[in-house]
């Protein structure tokens, strides 16, 4: 069986799926996401690519794209979250008798009623293809020694799922009293003296590291949760119950204005993770 996985997403979309995707393995495993995931999926798959490299966001499935078509017809099975949303992708693809197994990007939200854990729904997904026991728990194995740093990762990507910077930094001054505080940012935030890295699994590895990690909704907790460091995340917006990371030590700080939750209240379960 050679199974093709397209995941687009960022980067906590593509963690939660990470289950699924391990219960979707074959003889050949290729995956395509976003660009920065890659490291990531060559972890587990045989071959991992960006989508953008491959041409499957301009629909060049015939013409002078048809390599990408040829490419297709070689894949015993392709699992695809990509299209789920686009009618005429699902239909280009089924005139040409490609083999596609569409599956939904967002989990279903009932009568207001919170629904499954996304990682525990995309599993769901997975096993009406290919059954197995898979836990719904994102595991990225890393040859990390546990040290005695905290980081803090104050970003996210919208505004709204943000506490407020100020108090990082209040909470980082009392952390520094017991051990070192290292702070992590992306390629774009505006942090000076931040630890970046351009490779994810560098990052996840480093994170791998570290004594306790705090941060907002995002990718990054989503990945210091998968390497298994103990992780304080803070929830405004987003229902945890949903998109909570999951690791085998996650505590949770959520209120629907994250402006609300206060330095003690953080301090207090940074006390019970370390």
């Amino acid at each position: 069986m050679k199974r093709l996985i397209i995941r687009p997403g960022a980067l906590g979309d593509f963690i939660v799926s990470i289950p699924a995707m391990e219960c979707l393995r074959a003889a050949y495993l290729e995956v395509w996401t976003a660009p920065p995931n890659v490291p990531l999926a060559a972890r587990f798959a045989n071959h991992a690519r960006a989508i953008s490299s491959t041409g499957l966001d301009l629909l060049e499935l015939t013409g002078p794209g048809a390599r990408l078509l040829e490419t297709l017809r070689g894949f015993d099975s392709i699992v695809s979250w990509y299209g789920a949303g686009r009618p005429e992708f699902r239909q280009a693809v089924a005139a040409l008798g490609l083999p596609f197994h569409f599956l939904a990007a967002l989990p279903p939200a009932v009568c207001g009623a919170r629904g499954a854990h996304a990682a525990d729904f995309y599993l769901e997904q997975a096993r009406s293809i290919a059954p197995c026991p898979s836990a719904g728990i994102p595991r990225i194995a890393c040859d990390a020694i546990r040290g005695g740093f905290a980081v803090i990762h104050p970003f996210a990507g919208s505004p709204k799922k943000r506490w407020p910077l100020e108090r990082f930094q209040e909470l980082a001054a009392r952390l520094a009293d017991r051990m070192p505080v290292e702070w992590c940012a992306g390629p774009e935030d505006d942090l000076p003296g931040a630890r970046r890295f351009d490779d994810l699994f560098d990052l996840a590895c480093w994170l791998g590291t570290a004594r306790i990690y705090i941060g907002n909704d995002s990718g990054p907790t989503h990945l210091a949760a998968a390497v298994g460091t103990p992780v304080v995340a803070l929830f405004g917006p987003s229902d945890p119950a949903v998109w909570a990371p999951r690791g085998p030590h996650v505590a949770i700080a959520a209120a629907p204005m994250l402006d609300s939750i206060t330095v003690e209240r953080v301090a207090s379960l940074v006390d019970g993770g370390i």
